[in-house]
């Protein structure tokens, strides 16, 4: 090839590839301003999301706490989930006992009754669980992690000789779940919300496979642990400080 012919007529392109060369030129001159604003934001912090959130929670839900005879904000609540109903309780103490102030619809979860035992059984845990960690940049919008594995489920996975018994177990936004109770976006701001205002260690979840405040203990399978029908008996027995008298 003769070099210095090349070099002062080089190649031409085809008319459409030159359009669409010339079109990306653009467009990319385009966006370079927008650069600085499409760069991730940094994750936002429990401050962030109270200072978003906390004055609507506070307005839908500090009147149901003042027709509960509960001081605003409270200074313990107890979240009880039911699997059978897909049914979340949110009851807070007052000086007279825990008062009953609303349900939340629990919008997904995925598993059957029992325990969950290990890693990838797609099973909501069942028992008393504590608030771990508030998670403000959630996928699922606002998240809360429970502490499972708790000592109870570390120690009868001892016994059974389990191990890799799972985690990152949440109650969180949005309304698809895996292992975890999805309750719906405004649901979980107000517990976010809640959790936030008055501490996470001063709340507990209930996690139960049905009400046995009016349905009898049964066994879930004669497959299950031995040790199952006593957590579920501990549950029931649990349940008693919610009674069905004092929903509103």
């Amino acid at each position: 090839m003769d070099v210095q012919a090349y070099q002062q007529s080089p190649p031409r392109l085809p008319p459409r590839r030159r359009r669409d060369l010339i079109g990306a030129f653009l467009l990319g001159l385009l966006f370079i301003p927008l650069l600085p604003a499409m760069a991730q934001e940094p994750g936002r912090t429990v401050d962030d999301v109270l200072a978003l959130y906390a004055d609507k929670v506070q307005r839908r839900l500090q009147p149901r706490f003042l027709f509960a005879d509960v001081d605003w904000p409270p200074r313990q609540v107890s979240l009880v989930a039911f699997k059978d109903t897909r049914l979340m309780e949110l009851w807070a103490l007052s000086d007279s006992g825990w008062q009953h102030i609303k349900d939340y619809r629990v919008r997904a979860m995925s598993g059957r009754k029992g325990p969950k035992l290990k890693e990838g059984d797609r099973q909501v845990p069942e028992g008393e669980y504590r608030i771990e960690l508030l998670n403000p940049n959630s996928a699922y919008h606002l998240s809360m992690k429970l502490d499972y594995p708790n000592e109870f489920d570390r120690q009868q996975a001892q016994q059974d000789g389990r191990s890799n018994l799972g985690g990152d177990i949440f109650i969180h936004g949005g309304g698809v779940s895996s292992g975890c109770l999805a309750i719906g976006n405004t649901a979980a701001e107000e517990l976010f919300v809640l959790a936030a205002m008055i501490g996470q260690d001063n709340v507990s979840v209930l996690i139960t496979p049905r009400d046995y405040r009016f349905r009898p203990l049964q066994s879930v399978s004669p497959d299950a642990p031995a040790w199952v029908d006593d957590l579920h008996a501990k549950i029931a027995d649990r349940l008693r400080l919610f009674p069905l008298a004092d929903k509103r």
